[in-house]
């Protein structure tokens, strides 16, 4: 069972994680949020992209705590921080962003 896109049906975990990270696109991204109940916007975006750069760089999803970090550390600590993440990803944002993002779970992630 996958998600069906563009008459295509791309592989997903049990979860709803991408099985192959090469299928991800922008436009699956928009698919993947409708069916986490999500609305991209800019700030979704911006998060998803940043989590896309940082897993090319270090080859891992990350952990929320590793999450916010970094993101105080590029963004500054309004955008790194629990609060503004979870109000833009509720059901958790390392878990729910890296999925949008078409990366896998990331480590430590119930």
């Amino acid at each position: 069972m996958g998600y069906m896109f563009n008459g295509n049906e791309i592989d997903h975990d049990e979860e709803g994680y991408l099985t192959d990270l090469s299928d991800w696109n922008p436009e699956l991204a928009l698919m993947i949020a409708q069916s986490e109940e999500l609305e991209m916007n800019d700030e979704r975006w911006e998060v998803v992209n940043f989590l896309r750069d940082y897993y090319e760089e270090y080859q891992v999803a990350p952990a929320v705590r590793v999450l916010t970090k970094a993101l105080a550390k590029t963004m500054g600590p309004e955008k790194g921080n629990n609060d503004y993440l979870y109000e833009l990803f509720p059901y958790g944002p390392a878990k729910q962003a890296c999925k949008i993002a078409g990366l896998p779970k990331p480590t430590g992630c119930v």
